[in-house]
C-alpha cells in the first residue's frame, strides 16, 4: 500500500517549502520511486515542483502532478458540493499513489483563494488520501507565547478534524526565540514539534530576481553573481569614506549611477573581502562611462553591476518589498533550507514517525544522501589543500551550507577571499579556517616534523622547511598531526602529488594477516544500484596475496557505507572454466580471501557479466551466492580496474565517487582533475565518515 505523507498549513507566509523540500529529502533516503501530488494549483509555473523535479531527477509526468486549478476547484465547489470537489481530487490523487512506493503530498497554500475553510479541506482530503499530516506554523514577527498558542490551535484542528498528525513545524521564528518556543511546546502538544528559525538568506531575493523585478540592464555580472543573495541594502549618498564603513556582507549598494566614486569603492571592498557584496544597483537610469566599467570589471570580476530606469526612493520601495523563492534556479537557497531543516529537525525521529519501509537495494540519491548524513552526525574537519580553485570553494559552500563538516583551506588567503567573495560565498570566520602554508606559523613546526620523519632519507631542517611550504605537504601534516581529520586533494593535482605525501607521513595500517597495500575504490552509482569497483587507481599488477587485501579491504569499505558487500574476483573466466598464470593469481587470490574472512561472500574466479546480470549467473554459476548479485567487483591489475570504470562511467551514465583510498592510517583521498562539485562534496563528505573510524 502506497504511504502518503502531506504537508499542510493555517494559514499564507508559513515558508513551507523549506519543510516539504526537507520531508522530500528525507524521503529519498528510503524509497526509491516517490511521487508528488498538488490537489490545488495557481496558474503559472510550481516553482517548488520544478525545484523538486531538477534535484531529486523525478520522472513523473508533471501533467499528473497537479488535482485541479483553483478557479475551477472553486467554481466544482459552489456549483456542486464539497463532495464532488473532493471526489475528483481523490480520483487523480490514486492514479499517481497506483504508480509510487510513496506520495508527497504539497497542501493549499491559503493565498488569495475563493475556497472557504481551507483547512478542513486539507484536512478532509488527507483523511481520503490515507495521509498522515505534518502542519506548519508560521511565527515570523510573532511573539514566542503567540506562537506557541498557533501550533497549539493548529495541531487540535487537524486532530479534532481526524487527521493522523505526525508532527508540527513552526517555522520563521526570530533565533533568540527558538530555544523557548521548542521547549514550550514539549508540554503543549502530545506530539513531537520541531522550531526552526528564521533565516534571512532565504527570504532574500537574488541580485538576478532583482534585476527581472526593476525591469534592469547587467551591466556588468555573469551567472554565479546574479545567483547571489542580497541579505541587505545600502544606499549611497554619504561620502566614499562614511559609505565603505556603512557596508555589511551580501548587501546590495544602491546609488545613482553618476557616483562613479561609491561604485570604484564598493567593489574594491569586495575585492579585498572587507566585505563582499552582493552587487551595485544604479538607480535614475545613469551609467559610468566605459573606463569606470573596465576599472570595476577588473577590480571584481563576475560582481554585478545593474542599472535601472527609476529613482532611488521607488526603487527602494520596489526592494523591501522583494522576496527571494526557493525555484530550481535557486540550487544554494535550497541547500540552506536543507542544512536549516537538518539542523533543527531531528530527522532520525522523523523519518521512524514516517514508517517508510526502505527499499531493498541502495539507489544512488539514497547513497549520496547517506554520505551527507554520516558526516554530519560526527563532525570533522577536512583540509582541502587546493583553496583557491573554483570548483573546491563552490563545494566548499554546499559543504557549509548543508553542516556536512568543518573545513581548512590552504593557500593565498587574500586570493582565497576574493575568488570566494567573486563567487558570492561566505567564508566567516565561524564557518571555515583558512592558512596560508608559505607564511603560517605551523611551518617551522611541519618541517621539524617532516625532517624527524624523513631522516633516514637524509632529510634535513632546512630541505623540510621549503617542502612543506607545498599544500599537499603541509595539508597531510596537519592531518598527521592531528589539526586536521582527513585531507582532499587532486582536482588540479596529480594524484601521485596528492597521495606521495600521505606514503611518506601518514603510512599504512599495519592490519596482522594483511598485505597492508594502499589501495582504492570508486562507488560507482549506476541508475538502479551502487557498486563498488576497486582497485583502478593505485596498485598496476597486485599479486594474490595483495588482490585479497584489496578484496577485503573494499568489502569493509562497501560496508562501512550502507553496500552490503557481495565480492567477485573478475577474470576472464568464470569457476573452472580457464586456465592460465592470471587466472590461477584470482583464484589463489580468492582462496586466501576465504581463510582469512569466512564471513564474507565472494566468488572467483569470474566473468563481469557473471558477477553482475542474474540471468547469465544462471547459466554458469546457478549455485553461487554472489554470481549475479555482486556489489564488490575486484578486478584482477590496474589496467582492467581503470578502464573499465571509465567506460562504465562514460558508456552507462554512471557517477563515479572516488577514488577512496583505503589501507592509510588516516584517511586522505584523491580526486579527479575532471572531478565536479558535486564529485568534490562526495568525497570529502567519505573522508570525513572515514575520519570518525579512527585509524583505518
Amino acid at each position: 500500500m502506497t504511504r502518503s505523507v502531506y504537508v499542510t498549513g493555517i494559514d499564507r507566509g508559513d515558508g513551507r517549502q523549506v519543510v516539504e523540500l526537507g520531508v522530500m529529502e528525507l524521503l529519498t533516503r528510503q524509497v526509491d520511486r516517490i511521487g508528488v501530488f498538488r490537489p490545488l494549483v495557481h496558474d503559472g509555473p510550481d516553482r517548488l515542483f520544478e525545484l523538486l523535479r531538477t534535484r531529486y531527477r523525478l520522472s513523473q509526468d508533471p501533467a499528473t502532478v497537479y488535482g485541479l486549478g483553483y478557479d475551477e476547484a472553486s467554481a466544482i465547489q459552489a456549483e456542486q458540493g464539497t463532495d464532488e470537489l473532493v471526489s475528483r481530487l481523490v480520483e487523480r490523487f490514486h492514479l499517481v499513489a497506483r504508480e509510487y512506493e510513496v506520495v508527497l503530498v504539497l497542501g493549499t497554500d491559503f493565498a488569495a483563494t475563493q475556497l472557504p475553510d481551507e483547512l478542513a479541506l486539507n484536512a478532509r482530503l488527507a483523511n481520503e488520501f490515507g495521509a498522515s499530516v505534518i502542519a506548519v506554523v508560521g511565527g515570523k514577527g510573532q511573539s514566542a507565547e503567540s506562537v506557541r498558542a498557533e501550533a497549539g490551535n493548529a495541531h487540535r484542528a487537524y486532530h479534532v478534524l481526524g487527521c493522523d498528525v505526525l508532527t508540527v513545524v513552526v517555522n520563521r521564528v526570530a533565533p533568540e526565540d527558538r530555544a523557548a518556543i521548542a521547549e514550550g511546546m514539549t508540554a503543549r502538544l502530545p506530539v513531537r514539534c520541531y522550531v526552526l528559525p528564521d533565516e534571512p538568506a532565504l527570504a532574500a531575493p537574488t541580485v538576478a530576481q532583482i534585476t527581472q523585478t526593476l525591469g534592469g540592464t547587467v551591466l556588468l555580472g555573469d551567472d554565479s553573481g546574479l545567483a547571489r543573495d542580497a541579505l541587505d541594502f545600502v544606499f549611497g549618498g554619504a561620502m566614499l569614506p562614511n559609505f565603505l564603513r556603512a557596508l555589511t556582507p551580501g548587501c546590495m549598494v544602491v546609488t545613482p549611477g553618476d557616483r562613479a566614486d561609491l561604485v570604484v569603492g564598493a567593489l574594491a571592498a569586495h575585492s579585498a573581502g572587507t566585505p563582499p557584496i552582493a552587487g551595485v544597483l544604479l538607480t535614475l537610469d545613469e551609467r559610468p562611462d566605459d573606463s569606470v566599467l573596465t576599472l570595476a570589471a577588473r577590480l571584481a570580476p563576475g560582481t554585478p553591476v545593474i542599472s535601472v530606469p527609476g529613482r532611488s526612493f521607488p526603487t527602494a520601495a520596489e526592494l523591501f518589498g522583494l522576496e527571494g523563492k526557493l525555484n530550481a534556479d535557486t540550487p544554494r537557497k535550497a541547500e540552506t533550507a536543507l542544512g536549516l531543516f537538518e539542523r533543527h529537525v531531528d530527522t532520525a525521529d522523523l523519518l521512524a514517525r514516517l514508517s517508510v519501509v526502505r527499499s531493498s537495494r541502495v539507489t544512488p540519491m539514497m547513497f549520496e544522501h547517506e554520505l551527507l548524513e554520516q558526516a554530519r552526525a560526527h563532525r570533522r574537519r577536512v583540509v582541502l589543500p587546493e583553496g583557491t580553485e573554483e570548483r573546491v570553494l563552490r563545494a566548499a559552500d554546499v559543504l557549509l551550507r548543508r553542516d556536512v563538516c568543518d573545513l581548512t583551506l590552504l593557500g593565498d588567503t587574500g586570493t582565497i577571499r576574493k575568488k570566494a567573495a567573486d563567487l558570492g560565498i561566505d567564508l566567516g570566520a565561524d564557518r571555515v579556517q583558512l592558512i596560508d602554508p608559505a607564511t603560517s606559523e605551523l611551518r617551522r613546526r611541519f618541517a621539524e616534523r617532516y625532517a624527524e620523519l624523513r631522516a633516514h632519507k637524509g632529510v634535513t631542517v632546512e630541505l623540510a622547511y621549503d617542502i612543506v611550504a607545498d599544500a599537499n605537504y603541509f595539508g597531510t601534516l596537519m592531518v598527521h598531526e592531528g589539526l586536521a581529520d582527513g585531507m582532499v586533494s587532486g582536482s588540479v593535482h596529480s594524484t601521485a602529488a596528492t597521495i606521495r605525501p600521505a606514503f611518506e607521513i601518514i603510512k599504512t595500517h599495519k592490519a596482522e594477516g594483511a598485505a597492508a597495500i594502499v589501495s582504492s575504490v570508486f562507488f560507482m552509482c549506476l541508475a538502479d544500484r551502487v557498486l563498488v569497483y576497486g582497485d583502478c587507481a593505485v596498485n598496476p599488477d597486485p599479486d594474490a596475496a595483495q588482490l585479497a587485501d584489496i578484496a577485503v579491504q573494499s568489502a569493509a569499505t562497501a560496508a562501512r557505507f550502507g553496500v552490503e558487500p557481495r565480492i567477485a574476483m573478475l577474470s576472464y573466466s568464470t569457476g573452472t572454466s580457464g586456465s592460465g598464470a592470471d587466472v590461477d593469481k584470482v583464484r589463489e587470490a580468492t582462496k586466501l580471501v576465504r581463510a582469512a574472512r569466512p564471513d564474507l561472500l565472494v566468488e572467483g574466479p569470474i566473468q563481469y557479466d557473471a558477477a553482475v546480470e542474474p540471468s547469465v549467473a544462471a547459466t554458469k554459476l546457478p549455485e553461487s551466492e554472489v554470481a549475479g548479485r555482486a556489489t564488490v567487483l575486484v578486478f584482477p591489475d590496474l589496467n582492467t580496474g581503470n578502464n573499465t570504470y571509465k567506460a562504465v562511467q562514460r558508456s552507462a551514465g554512471a557517477v563515479a565517487v572516488g577514488p577512496v583510498l583505503q589501507g592509510l592510517r588516516k584517511p586522505v583521498n584523491d580526486l579527479s582533475r575532471g572531478a565536479l562539485v558535486q564529485d568534490i562534496v562526495h568525497t570529502v563528505a567519505i573522508t570525513a565518515i572515514q575520519a570518525q573510524d579512527g585509524p583505518a
